[in-house]
């Protein structure tokens, strides 16, 4: 799922903002800025030190032109692109995350200065280390990292050859299940459009298969069951919490599936629908 993709899925008030591979000449024009400077290490053994200066740079580098307090959408894809970061799954939620954004596509300077300050991240190779190390710990399911050795009067469990401060990484490490959960619930309250309770089908959609379909395959079949069904509109917050609960305690073939217990109806229409399948009978299954 690309982000110029989910951004299109979010409501909005703001002007929809030019491609990036329209015209060159006339965004070579728009991004009047040098070109980054990336800051690619040859021997990843000896990442760049931390600098608050550097850190500052990074960011002015990817400022926007019009609204220098905030790395708008348009520059915050030119960042993944000199970054080498994939915009196609859950990266650009978990650097929300980790920086605590507000809004969709956008980092304010006050939370670029905080993030990177928190995890000593002044380039764009040490970005993208410990957001590829988040993924694999909650998106991916993979084992965590081992901390390295530290000296007794060591206050962190870091070392001089990490690409970044890996303090709270480990921190999160330390209980995977509720870290993924508090970032599951930030991924709904940043994609909910203000003055809004819910959040569009297609936008949980797009978020589901990017956050959750990596570690419980099953839920690409239930996105194909709402994409088939089409009737399904809107996604609440207590859905939404409850696809994880269903995800985390129902096996892949449903056999443990309690029909009495208090799940929402789209749930119930999907299990309805698959066990009808399974036993040849029609479904029952009502929309919502």
């Amino acid at each position: 799922m690309k982000l110029t993709f989910l951004l299109c899925c979010i409501a909005s008030t703001t002007a929809e903002p030019e491609t990036l591979d329209s015209d060159t000449t006339s965004t070579a024009t728009k991004n009047s800025k040098p070109a980054a400077k990336v800051q690619r290490s040859a021997d990843p053994s000896k990442p760049e030190p931390y600098s608050p200066s550097r850190a500052a740079d990074l960011y002015s580098t990817y400022a926007d032109d019009d609204d220098q307090g905030v790395i708008g959408p348009e520059e915050l894809e030119k960042l993944f692109g000199d970054a080498g970061i994939s915009l196609e799954g859950s990266l650009p939620l978990l650097l929300a995350w980790l920086f605590g954004s507000t809004e969709m596509a956008k980092v304010t300077k006050a939370e670029w200065e905080k993030g990177t300050a928190g995890l000593r991240i002044s380039s764009l190779p040490a970005l993208s280390a410990a957001l590829t190390d988040l993924e694999n710990l909650l998106v991916h399911d993979k084992p965590p990292l081992k901390p390295a050795q530290t000296t007794p009067s060591s206050k962190k469990n870091t070392s001089s050859s990490d690409p970044y401060d890996r303090s709270q990484y480990f921190r999160l490490a330390h209980d995977p299940k509720k870290a993924f959960l508090e970032f599951y619930l930030f991924v709904y309250t940043l994609s909910k459009p203000p003055q809004s309770r819910n959040i569009e089908i297609e936008t949980a959609c797009a978020l589901w298969s990017v956050i959750l379909a990596p570690r419980y395959p099953m839920v690409d079949d239930i996105i194909s069951f709402i994409n088939e069904k089409g009737t399904y509109k809107a996604v609440t917050k207590d859905l939404w919490s409850m696809m994880l609960e269903f995800c985390q305690t129902v096996s892949p073939n449903l056999d443990d599936y309690d029909p009495e217990a208090a799940w929402p109806t789209l749930l119930d229409d999907y299990v309805s629908t698959k066990k009808s399948k399974v036993d040849g009978a029609p479904s029952n299954a009502n929309a919502i």
